[in-house]
């Protein structure tokens, strides 16, 4: 009895050591994603197709699904969770939340025409607002006070750390840039909050199954987006033109960030990677220092006090639900 006892609490430890890992690996990919972005350009504009990337972004995705599948079938077998075979039922929801990737993906890249680097940082932080109100719209999940206050906090503290003291300008973007920052701060949160609906309204089924589907009409979306945005690039110059090896790197980041968001989603939720993702805004401050010969000024270090006074808080209001 007291083994039979002791299983629901070992499954629960493996469950939360299982959710740190993946959150600490999303984490550290995504403070080096940005860098990445950054390097692969080169005289100030991508040399390579963006559209392409985009698709062996999705295809990498869904090769490395397909390998963690068949590992799992040699191992286990093939049962109805982990079978590629279902129904249009199943299937037909994918679409909606590949296609917004889609433009959010695309977007990421466009907003740098309109926005700085620290500007990009700042606006990015309404996807922590949008995420925690979509949260509670879609999957009809509440906050408390003491979450939302953190929520605020964590917003003021990734400000505050990418503030540039020596410039007036660092927020005076123009429209073009806040229309999109908060385009894809609602497609961001919006698709990260039904993607998670979607995972997780069939707890059983094998998270690569999931992901497979999800990658295969992503690769569609994007395959479409090349043949109308560039198409004749293609066509003229070559799929992989101007590719460097730091491009590969950041295909290879992307796809492996997706990957683990997809994870969080399965086992935490977009929360959780809410606050992963600002733990790596200013992971990558500090990656810069090294890199870049980057300062870090008072700013970024009250940003970060502020950062994880909201940590300690949205965990605290967490556990008190």
């Amino acid at each position: 009895m007291a083994a039979i006892g002791a299983m629901p609490e070992i499954n629960g430890i493996r469950q939360k050591g299982r959710r740190s890992f993946v959150t600490l690996i999303l984490t550290i990919l995504t403070s080096s994603q940005s860098i990445l972005i950054v390097w692969s350009k080169r005289a100030g504009k991508y040399e390579y197709s963006v559209t392409t990337a985009n698709f062996l972004v999705e295809a990498l995705k869904c090769a490395l699904s397909l390998a963690a599948l068949i590992r799992i079938w040699r191992k286990d077998g093939v049962t109805d969770d982990n079978r590629l075979s279902t129904t249009w039922d199943e299937v037909k929801v994918y679409p909606i939340p590949a296609a917004l990737y889609l433009v959010k993906n695309l977007l990421q890249y466009y907003i740098f025409a309109y926005v700085d680097a620290p500007g990009y940082q700042i606006l990015k932080n309404l996807n922590i607002i949008s995420t925690g109100i979509l949260y509670q719209i879609i999957l009809k999940r509440k906050l408390t006070e003491i979450q939302w206050a953190a929520f605020i906090l964590l917003c003021a503290g990734c400000t505050t750390a990418q503030l540039n003291p020596s410039s007036d300008h660092v927020l005076q973007a123009p429209l073009q840039g806040w229309v999109m920052a908060i385009v894809m701060a609602l497609l961001s949160g919006f698709a990260g909050v039904y993607t998670e609906a979607i995972i997780k309204k069939r707890p059983s089924r094998n998270i690569n199954v999931q992901n497979f589907w999800l990658y295969v009409f992503g690769m569609i979306f994007n395959a479409f987006a090349i043949m109308t945005q560039d198409f004749d690039t293609v066509m003229n110059d070559g799929f992989f033109h101007g590719y460097s090896l730091i491009t590969v790197l950041m295909i290879l980041n992307h796809a492996l960030s997706g990957i683990a968001v997809s994870m969080v989603m399965k086992y935490a939720d977009n929360i959780v990677k809410v606050y992963s993702t600002s733990v790596a805004m200013l992971l990558t401050a500090v990656v810069s220092v090294f890199l870049f010969g980057f300062h870090l000024s008072l700013a970024f270090f009250l940003g970060s006090t502020v950062v994880s006074v909201a940590i300690y808080l949205h965990s605290t209001g967490k556990a008190r639900r």
